[in-house]
């Protein structure tokens, strides 16, 4: 099966990226060597980081490539490579993935969509930084460390007590979500 993926040049997307166990604690676990990760790629490969957060087993992320670049998904491959090369083995492996030579760390794919427009930027950006208290986290999206909610505070893009109703906030009609 060939699955497809937009391919917009210079465009901004919505990516959710999770660990194979689900019961994982592995990416706040491992904070910074993700945020390494991310620095190293970023530096080779640049993208606007427009919003993120990282939750136990799984990530949500807004980017805008730069203009005349599709190519997340090179992106993605080197952050988990990257962040995977550095934790050591030990984890399930299956063997269709043994006979590949891959670790089981991460799902293999990772969901995406093409914003659209400045509302469904917005709607995403929200529901980037809601997620820890849709997940029950935290009471409150300010009090989760690992997200660019901070910097939209510090901003004065969002006030400190945004995203205390969970139930306001989701993507495409969800409640809390």
């Amino acid at each position: 099966m060939r699955y497809r993926r937009a391919r917009a040049t210079g465009g901004t997307y919505f990516f959710t990226v999770n660990l194979a166990d689900r019961s994982s604690r592995l990416l706040i676990e491992r904070i910074d060597t993700l945020r390494q990760a991310v620095l190293t790629v970023k530096q080779r490969h640049p993208f606007e980081i427009v919003a993120w957060v990282v939750l136990p087993e799984h990530m949500h992320a807004v980017w805008t490539l730069p203009p005349g670049d599709a190519d997340f998904s090179t992106r993605w491959l080197l952050i988990k490579a990257s962040f995977s090369r550095t934790i050591e083995h030990g984890e399930t492996i299956r063997g269709s993935r043994l006979r590949k030579g891959e670790r089981g760390i991460w799902q293999r794919r990772f969901w995406e969509h093409q914003i659209r427009n400045e509302s469904d930027l917005a709607r995403h950006v929200d529901y980037v930084h809601i997620n820890p208290v849709k997940h029950g986290h935290v009471a409150k999206a300010r009090d989760w460390p690992y997200s660019s909610i901070h910097r939209y505070i510090r901003e004065g893009t969002v006030t400190a007590d945004w995203g205390c109703d969970p139930d306001r906030v989701g993507i495409d009609g969800e409640r809390g979500g």
